[in-house]
């Protein structure tokens, strides 16, 4: 894939937050310093019927997937987000009902059960908010009345209305996954910046801390702040949308 320059229209300046709140305070430990870099305008809606021509895949430093510019009918273009496969100069589609192209986007009910679908409204006419990153995609289990159901990447099945839209296919990049950082320059440029562990520490210091030599963290696992940490539910049990959610995810195995 060539370098080209980001389309001027299409992006804006990214402020450096560094981890801090409206006050300056780090309210998220072990960010700051990273690359300067422009954020790039994602369409996710995609709410504009019709069939429009890729003009090019881009790189995009703020996400792991890549992003397609698609020319409008008014002659405008704007950025979306690159289905796997996808070629430059290839048409895709935008419509209530349509077939199942690469990167085609209509509404959750007329995909076939077994389908792959990827920037997946939860509300309709929100705009696309499940599965963008890398290679990610849903899979569409079920059509039963006005709800489709979907087991997530996360392995979570839930129900979805089926007015919402979605892409065909799954996101760009699926190799991302066996990408590996590799040093510690290219973390600080991401601006991730060193972290230490709790256990590492003096007991003044974090919960875990103390004792000598290698020691466990001791008593239940808890936050440098004192918080139960390490399996402890943060979902509200009274969640409006917990009656969609019909399995929940897996739990990862530990290596």
């Amino acid at each position: 894939m060539k370098k080209i320059k980001p389309h001027k229209n299409l992006i804006t300046i990214l402020k450096k937050k560094s981890g801090r709140n409206n006050t300056g305070r780090i309210t998220v430990r072990h960010q700051g310093g990273r690359v300067k870099r422009y954020y790039r305008k994602i369409n996710f809606k995609q709410n504009i019927f019709g069939s429009f021509r890729v003009l090019s895949l881009e790189y995009d430093p703020n996400r792991t997937g890549r992003i397609a510019l698609i020319e409008l009918p008014d002659k405008k273009k704007a950025y979306i987000l690159a289905p796997d496969n996808l070629k430059v100069g290839e048409q895709v589609e935008y419509n209530h009902k349509t077939d199942l192209g690469f990167g085609n986007r209509m509404k959750l009910k007329y995909f076939p059960v077994g389908a792959n679908v990827f920037n997946v409204e939860l509300s309709p006419g929100k705009g696309g908010q499940v599965a963008r990153s890398a290679g990610n995609a849903a899979i569409v289990m079920a059509q039963e009345g006005k709800y489709t159901t979907l087991k997530m990447p996360s392995s979570e099945i839930r129900k979805v209305l089926a007015e919402c839209f979605a892409s065909s296919g799954l996101n760009s990049n699926p190799e991302h996954k066996f990408k590996k950082i590799g040093k510690a320059g290219l973390a600080r440029k991401k601006g991730i910046r060193p972290s230490v562990r709790g256990s590492a520490m003096n007991a003044c210091d974090h919960p875990h801390g103390g004792g000598k030599n290698k020691q466990p963290i001791g008593r239940h696992p808890r936050t440098a702040w004192g918080k139960p940490a390490l399996g402890v539910k943060t979902r509200k049990r009274k969640k409006m949308s917990n009656k969609f959610i019909l399995q929940r995810r897996g739990k990862k195995k530990r290596s």
